[in-house]
């Protein structure tokens, strides 16, 4: 068998298809160049391992279900001076998921929570942690569908399997009794194993709107806050409305 063909079907054997796709190319650029075997190894592997690496966090974005993609870059954090980015770009580099520490950030809607919250995700994306984003309303419709078909163990465990999950919204929309026992039960699941955000409008002591019951908010609270990172984001004008009075300027000037 011609030795080129030997040598593709050993690295698609070996599944190595970055090497198969470059390994001709490199190879002519090495000899142009004198370079030594070592050398030309050396950049079919950092090819393979940058590729591969691409590849993994593409399949962790998409398996996080991000409803945008947001960075953390595109946030304008003078819109919202009672924020420290020191703090939020040190909490990117993730720290705090391997400690599985929650994070709330609290704010009137408008503030940019969930801009940050989805910054946050996917930088810890390209860290290769696992994530999970949820809207809280929808993740009670599931579980509250999960409970109907008797699958709310089911639930908790792939929940378990992620590193970071982000709960926004948290408390927009009251839950039923048994949403907000179910929420308590995802929530209790996920503590000191799991890295939660969460983002909310509530302040604390508003958190019986999430639910009725006061014992259960003091026992949610108090999972949730223990070793937390807080992020307070003052009253301000709305981030989103400076957004759209900045885009409707540059269409305007633009014009």
């Amino acid at each position: 068998m011609d030795a080129n063909l030997l040598l593709e079907s050993y690295l698609k054997e070996l599944r190595l298809p970055a090497f198969l796709r470059h390994y001709r190319k490199f190879g002519e650029d090495a000899a142009q160049a004198g370079l030594g075997y070592d050398r030309y190894l050396l950049a079919l592997a950092e090819q393979e391992s940058a590729q591969r690496k691409n590849n993994r966090q593409v399949r962790l974005i998409k398996a996080a279900h991000f409803p945008v993609l947001k960075e953390l870059a595109d946030f304008d954090f003078a819109c919202v001076p009672s924020l420290n980015k020191q703090r939020v770009l040190e909490l990117a580099q993730g720290a705090y998921i391997r400690q599985a520490e929650p994070l709330l950030m609290v704010g009137n809607p408008g503030l940019g929570k969930t801009h940050l919250a989805l910054g946050l995700a996917l930088a810890a994306c390209h860290q290769d942690y696992k994530v999970r984003f949820y809207n809280a309303a929808a993740l009670v419709n599931e579980l509250l569908q999960a409970e109907d078909e008797h699958r709310v163990p089911k639930l908790l465990n792939g929940a378990l399997r992620q590193q970071l999950i982000v709960l926004d919204e948290l408390g927009f929309i009251p839950f039923s009794t048994t949403g907000a026992h179910l929420i308590f039960q995802f929530c209790s699941a996920l503590y000191q194993r799991v890295s939660l955000i969460i983002t909310t409008n509530l302040r604390f002591a508003d958190w019986t709107q999430v639910s009725k019951d006061e014992r259960l908010t003091a026992a949610l609270l108090d999972r949730l806050t223990h070793k937390a990172h807080i992020l307070e984001l003052s009253d301000t004008e709305s981030y989103r409305f400076r957004e759209r009075l900045q885009r409707e300027r540059h269409d305007a000037a633009m014009s």
